[in-house]
């Protein structure tokens, strides 16, 4: 029998200054060797609930506390924030911010000397070791790469060798082999050195693969916790809080005939192609690519042109490292692009060089005909409008109308008012006009800075992951918004690594690697070449692996896409006299 590690009884958590709980009456136990997620949407208590289990809730976070923690069967009352955490690491959705100290080994070590251990070296040396760090500890951190910080997040947290890990959000603003990295990790450490992980997660393929069992929170309340197939099996109820299981599961939930209560759904390709394959027959042939609609190709003018350029920097050790080799491209208006590759592509210094933020080191930037080397960004904000990952870092006021008003009364633009009003209106900010953009919900935050970037009408909109830190339901409202964008903007161009997001908008797809462009085509062209993804250190949707496993004659990009084929192939079949209709 396993024990239980950690349990709350009854809690209920109040925030200073509300009227209503974040946490109502919650009870769990997590058991050793555990491996959970935490689902919600936003504003459920998902946060809060885990912020509990260390103490950072009541202690840091004051509010009004009832319920009881347990900590082995020791009641956590009276335990401060600092002797909880030497039995509970904590990796923090902001994980930039857990790194205190110049270079690797320094901050790994920092947690167990301060704490007095005569080891704290011989710990950190051994959680380096534990996340593939190893041989890195001269490294400044600021060398890092955003993979390798949130690894050294989860060293520092490792370091005291905890029972328990939690970790907020593992993979958000990490491209998809760094995100699987990560995962692989927190597996070896559940599986092999008897952890128990923790995980507040929007990504339903992960969870699939990885966790045993699934907490869903709703309105501060558990709601339940069950094993993780019957948990998101769950499609219906979990669609209507705006979870979305993973697409496999919700494709053979939509096809499912009859009633649906109770039944269990594939989790991943391997499990349902074979499902798919029995419903709709293994001939997929009916109909070929040749007979599907050819997308039509229109030349349009040429808003950017970067010819030749590079771009490097000198480091601490006085050598020259290279970020952009050459880079040759034109933008085009009224392209959706996006731009993909792994962490350290070149992605986001690609885009500051069209806004003038970064300056080329060689070659050519020109954008609207004006060659943009050397000029200060404020030269170019009405040309090229720049929006930062991190929303926040654009405001300055302390109203959302304000926030907006700032910039375009900044440049001296008229019609301040009406242009202001025009954009409260495209970007459904109304209601929000008021408030303290800083003390929005991150959904509410991306359409806040997009608006700002849009005001003053750029040609070309440059974003930069703009759905990073988002739930997965904000996500998809996030495409609607950034089709308005282009009622405002010539050119709308996001790095990301959300393929879901380049399946569903970009018109085109440009991928990066190692500071070059490698490839640059349609989602079909960029699409269907596995190899060419898997070498930009990017993976395919469920639906792009399903599409490529049933042979179908076009990589399906959508749920209705692909189910639309199914129900397509199921209707061949059944007229053809094919006898294969079994789901």
């Amino acid at each position: 029998m396993r024990k239980p590690v950690l349990e709350l009884k009854e809690v209920t958590f109040t925030y200073p200054g509300a009227e209503q709980p974040v946490l109502r009456e919650v009870s769990l136990k997590l058991q050793e060797g555990d491996f959970i997620a935490v689902m919600g949407s936003n504003g459920s208590g998902k946060s809060t609930l885990c912020k509990c289990f260390n103490g950072l809730i009541p202690h840091y976070y004051t509010g009004d506390f009832e319920g009881e923690v347990l900590l082995r069967g020791e009641s956590a009352t009276g335990k401060s924030v600092s002797q909880l955490s030497r039995h509970m690491g904590y990796v923090y959705q902001d994980f930039e911010n857990q790194l205190v100290r110049p270079t690797v080994l320094d901050d790994v070590c920092f947690t167990p000397l301060n704490y007095g251990l005569a080891d704290y070296r011989e710990r950190g040396e051994r959680a380096l070791a534990l996340t593939g760090l190893s041989g890195m500890g001269s490294e400044f951190i600021w060398q890092l790469s955003g993979g390798q910080k949130h690894l050294l997040a989860l060293a520092g947290a490792l370091a005291m060798d905890p029972d328990i890990l939690v970790i907020d959000e593992p993979v958000a603003q990490l491209d998809p082999q760094h995100a699987r990295q990560i995962y692989d990790i927190l597996r070896r450490l559940n599986e092999q050195h008897g952890k128990t992980i923790v995980v507040i997660e929007h990504h339903a393929e992960f969870i699939a693969e990885y966790c045993h069992s699934v907490v869903l929170m709703d309105g501060g309340r558990l709601r339940w916790h069950k094993p993780v197939r019957e948990a998101l099996s769950s499609v219906e109820e979990l669609l209507v809080l705006g979870i979305y299981p993973p697409d496999v599961t919700r494709a053979a939930w939509m096809l499912q005939p009859g009633p649906r209560s109770g039944t269990l759904y594939p989790l991943n390709t391997g499990e349902s192609g074979g499902s798919f394959m029995r419903r709709c027959g293994s001939e997929w042939s009916a109909i070929t690519a040749e007979q599907l609609p050819v997308p039509v190709e229109r030349k349009t003018d040429a808003i950017v042109k970067m010819d030749k350029v590079l771009l490097s920097y000198r480091t601490i050790h006085k050598t020259v490292h290279p970020v952009l080799k050459g880079i040759n491209l034109e933008l085009r208006s009224g392209e959706s692009v996006a731009l993909i590759g792994n962490n350290g592509a070149g992605k986001s210094s690609l885009m500051k060089l069209i806004a003038g933020i970064t300056t080329p080191t060689g070659g050519t930037v020109h954008v609207k005909g004006m060659k943009v080397n050397g000029l200060p960004p404020e030269r170019l904000s009405g040309i090229a409008s720049y929006v930062f990952q991190n929303p926040e870092d654009m405001f300055i006021d302390d109203s959302v109308r304000g926030e907006i008003a700032y910039y375009l009364k900044a440049r001296r633009l008229a019609n301040t008012d009406e242009t202001v009003e025009a954009m409260m209106e495209a970007f459904r900010l109304h209601e929000l006009a008021e408030r303290d953009a800083r003390l929005l919900s991150g959904g509410q935050q991306r359409r806040v800075s997009l608006a700002i970037g849009a005001a003053v009408r750029p040609a070309v909109m440059l974003l930069d992951e703009p759905t990073a830190n988002l739930d997965i339901s904000t996500k998809q409202e996030m495409v609607e918004v950034l089709e308005t964008l282009h009622s405002h903007v010539e050119t709308v161009v996001i790095a990301t690594h959300d393929m879901a997001l380049v399946a569903e908008w970009a018109s085109r797809v440009i991928v990066m690697n190692d500071g070059m462009i490698i490839a640059d085509g349609s989602k079909d062209e960029i699409f269907s070449d596995g190899a060419l993804l898997r070498r930009a250190g990017l993976a395919e949707t469920q639906l792009m692996e399903l599409s490529r496993m049933l042979g179908l004659p076009r990589i399906c990009c959508s749920l209705e896409e692909f189910t639309g084929n199914v129900e397509w192939r199921k209707e061949a079949v059944t007229h053809g006299g094919n006898s294969q209709t079994g789901t």
